[in-house]
């Protein structure tokens, strides 16, 4: 019975550490809430590095352009994100970048369709305070 209670144990405590581990990519978690400035001060990764990461991510950088960039946070990570153009290619790829250690945390592509509801949505979200 004592071995069985310890391997329970054991499992429940690598599931709870598997899925912490999978909820928290990020470096830096700010607050709910927290302001630019205060998001600015809590990066340590400075935005033109953290381009130079999002462009290495690339097959061929000289090929890419950032048409957006913002610190922000996202999921509870902060982030910086960029809305790369890549040439012959419609729509943005929308890179997000660790803001505590430089690392790529993802790399999405956006059709125009896509691209222009989240900007709708973002834009809902300032106006309503709830950013």
């Amino acid at each position: 019975m004592k071995r069985v209670t310890q391997l329970l144990a054991i499992l429940t405590w690598t599931a709870a550490a598997t899925a912490l581990a999978a909820t928290v990519p990020c470096s830096i978690h700010p607050p709910k809430g927290a302001s630019k400035a205060e998001l600015a001060r809590l990066a340590k990764v400075s935005q033109a590095d953290a381009e130079t990461a999002a462009k290495a991510s690339f097959k061929n950088p000289a090929d890419v352009t950032v048409a957006e960039s913002e610190l922000e946070a996202e999921h509870g990570c902060l982030i910086w994100s960029f809305d790369m153009k890549v040439k012959s290619v419609r729509g943005v790829r929308e890179v997000q970048v660790d803001a505590g250690n430089g690392k790529v945390l993802s790399s999405v592509h956006e059709s125009p369709a896509k691209e222009a509801a989240e900007k709708k949505a973002d834009q809902h979200l300032r106006t309503t305070n709830q950013y």
